[in-house]
């Protein structure tokens, strides 16, 4: 069973920094060129520094890992970050509008410690993904370099009897130690509650009842895997070391059965099939899909843009090319031969279920997904003016529902990982409202 930890959190000191919204920053995976440099821009201090260490001239390999270190003594020392004095949880609110609608929601989870588990049968912490070696080195090394983790992983617990969620109403009653709105509208309120005296017994339910089953992770795969690297690296220096704090790392516990979290879809963009290809892809439809043809861009985008509210996992797909707009849905029963190996769970996803219907009837198996003949967006507008402009070779865009939530706990139950691009868990949590070092 997970094992829950309340921290000792390095934090922006308040007194040094006036407006955290300054020093903040989405995840790293989330952050492009541009967003990079406004982020360096905004602040000296913005933990995009230790996060997404920059490239500079004249640097020797792994250079900015080692800067990324050096900044983090820096401001410790100076006091931009200071070490919260008792161990506590971080309760952590974001409201925001769900993408392409007016619907307002509000998710709540707390920051704390998570010991690490090996993936595999009998593990207290599951997966839903695969990772790429790429990532996975580039966090290791600024993990090995600095000693702290910057940003969380997001995992999801099972509150289906509702026992932690009076609990968080009332740590949430009082004003928030942080309430910032990011570029992107959402607002995220922090509160600090120390885990010793009276407060050790207030928050204890909250923490056993993510503790009683498996931790689903839903968003950070990279690091964890990056995490239990450095950890068996760091066993075999330190062997004799009880409970060392390099066994966990920092994550945000969300309730899975609580308010409801938004996935967003994300939308396939075919490249390069050609005249023949595409004709070939329109006519071969009814092998697979019940299909309803002629239908507007309006109507594919009103329904698409704001699918983040659909319910997803019924094999509904819109479908765009410069031929018109087409709906379609999934005759499950055509796709049975072709399914992947795996549980019942991940055979019926929509994904799944799309990523048969590509190969079949446009010749783009898997390794012509890993060369690039698929491209993503998360926007449904995009992905068809994509289309419409043949940029970059595009010719048909498939418009997905959401992957529902119940289908990441279920697929990670039975010991699968989820295709690529499966889901997209909204809002982020920022990075550099709580920092974790590798330190009691």
């Amino acid at each position: 069973m997970p094992e829950i930890r309340a921290f000792r959190a390095l934090r922006y000191d308040r007194a040094t920094i006036a407006d955290p919204a300054l020093v903040v920053a989405p995840p790293y995976d989330v952050i492009d060129t541009a967003d990079h440099q406004r982020l360096l821009a905004r602040h000296p201090a913005n933990v995009v520094r230790l996060d997404l260490p920059s490239d500079e001239l004249g640097d020797e390999p792994d250079d900015r890992y080692r800067r990324a270190a050096r900044t983090l003594a820096a401001w410790r020392s100076d006091g931009t970050l200071h070490k919260d004095p008792h161990p506590s949880i971080y309760v952590y609110e974001q409201t925001y509008h769900v993408p392409g609608t007016d619907v307002e929601r509000t998710q709540r989870g707390y920051f704390a410690r998570l010991r690490m588990e090996p993936f595999g049968p009998g593990s207290g912490v599951l997966p839903h993904e695969r990772t790429l070696a790429g990532p996975r080195e580039d966090r290791y090394k600024l993990l090995r370099a600095t000693g702290v983790n910057t940003s969380p992983v997001v995992g999801l617990y099972d509150d289906r009897g509702g026992l932690g969620r009076p609990i968080l109403d009332a740590l949430t009653a009082r004003p928030a130690d942080l309430d910032i709105t990011h570029d992107d509208g959402v607002r995220h309120r922090l509160w600090a509650v120390p885990a010793d005296a009276d407060a050790a017994d207030a928050i204890a339910p909250l923490l056993e009842v993510a503790a009683r089953g498996p931790v689903t992770i839903a968003d950070g795969h990279h690091r964890y895997e990056t995490a239990l690297r450095y950890r068996d690296e760091r066993r075999m220096t330190r062997s004799c070391e009880e409970d060392p704090a390099f066994d966990y790392l920092l994550m945000l516990l969300l309730d899975a059965a609580g308010e409801p979290l938004t996935v967003l879809p994300t939308h396939r963009v075919v490249r390069d099939l050609g005249a023949d290809g595409i004709t070939g892809l329109l006519t071969g439809l009814d092998e697979f899909f019940e299909v309803r043809r002629d239908v507007t861009k309006a109507a594919l985008l009103e329904r698409f843009e704001a699918a983040a509210l659909a319910d997803g996992g019924a094999g509904r797909f819109g479908l765009w090319t410069r031929a018109g707009g087409v709906l379609l849905t999934a005759r499950r029963e055509a796709f049975e031969p072709f399914l992947p190996s795996g549980g019942a769970a991940l055979r019926a996803l929509d994904v799944t279920l799309l990523g048969v219907a590509i190969d079949r009837l446009a010749g783009i198996g898997a390794d012509a997904v890993a060369a690039g003949a698929i491209s993503y967006s998360r926007s449904a507008a995009t992905a068809v003016a994509l289309v419409d402009a043949v940029t970059e070779g595009a010719d048909a865009a498939f418009l997905l529902e959401p992957t529902p939530v119940a289908s990441v706990l279920a697929v990670a139950a039975d010991g699968d990982v989820m295709p690529q691009k499966s889901t997209y868990f909204y809002p982020k949590a920022l990075t550099g409202l709580v920092i974790n070092p590798h330190e009691w």
